[in-house]
């Protein structure tokens, strides 16, 4: 009923930033006790019984009438990018923190719009190309740290590798089922998505031969708050909001949008986990967002 609203996407697209923002900084916290895979997985399966009872106060079902293409396409894109981007997204985060993983994060935007452009047949302007640079630009300033920084060489490159093949798997997922998300109602969308992504952590964790020691983490008292105040934010608001801001705007724009994510986390980050700010984070973070100001009104 409020999607007459002029700018519903744009909203969406702003508000998920702002949340996501937050469960990053939870996440932070909870992944200093807890493996990724355990945190990944719990956070999924509490969004989708969260889900639930949020479809049929909506007047949606679970039992969508779609094509079975559909409903493979969803699964396909919620164990790519949730099942597996959130958990190299949580290794990246547990490696480099959350302010510099926020400016790594900045890949997501060139990604969605190069897939975009690929998939999706949205143009791109000489002015959102330069913004694209200016993003690649942040994360390599960002990581050029030297003296008392906190990561060490290893866990720097290592992180670093994670978060963008997190942001490559996480734009794959989502581009590639924009004409479904179109068409279909949102919280189904998202319920379907995330069983997906249960379902290939499931497989994982089954396999995995920490496993045990993975499930104990999870259950780990003094971070019980993080995680599960982090996944509350983080897999249903975050999730919906995000969706809600693809669905309802070009998605080079929500992309956009979402990238300003960046700046709330790193402000969030000097102030609740104390991580220092830097010249050279400062610049890329400036770097970062005016690119993704470009991409938008490029």
């Amino acid at each position: 009923m409020f999607t007459s609203f002029s700018y519903l996407g744009e909203t969406n697209a702003i508000l998920t930033a702002i949340i996501w923002a937050v469960a990053v900084i939870l996440f932070k916290k909870s992944g200093e006790k807890v493996h990724p895979i355990g945190l990944n997985l719990f956070k999924d399966l509490l969004a989708v019984l969260l889900l639930l009872p949020t479809l049929w106060l909506f007047g949606e079902s679970f039992f969508y009438e779609a094509p079975l293409a559909d409903w493979g396409l969803l699964l396909f894109s919620g164990a790519l990018g949730i099942g597996i981007s959130d958990t190299l997204f949580f290794m990246c985060l547990n490696r480099l923190g959350a302010g510099l993983a926020a400016i790594v994060d900045c890949f997501y935007a060139p990604f969605i719009i190069g897939l975009s452009i690929i998939w999706l047949d949205e143009s791109l302007t000489v002015i959102q190309i330069i913004g694209t640079i200016l993003i690649i630009s942040a994360v390599l300033t960002a990581i050029q740290q030297r003296g008392n920084n906190q990561t060490n060489r290893h866990d720097l490159i290592m992180g670093i590798i994670y978060g963008i093949l997190a942001m490559l798997t996480v734009a794959v997922s989502i581009v590639m089922i924009k004409p479904v998300l179109e068409k279909s109602p949102l919280f189904w969308v998202s319920e379907i998505r995330l069983v997906g992504g249960v379902i290939v952590l499931l497989i994982v964790l089954l396999f995995h031969p920490s496993r045990r020691n993975i499930v104990k983490s999870v259950l780990s008292v003094d971070r019980w708050g993080y995680t599960l105040s982090g996944s509350v934010v983080g897999a249903y608001l975050a999730l919906v909001f995000w969706l809600a801001g693809m669905k309802f705007t070009m998605a080079s724009t929500a992309a956009a949008l979402n990238q300003t994510s960046s700046i709330f986390v790193f402000i969030f980050a000097y102030i609740f986990l104390k991580e220092p700010i830097n010249l050279q984070r400062t610049i890329g973070i400036i770097l970062g967002v005016g690119g993704s100001i470009m991409v938008m009104f490029g």
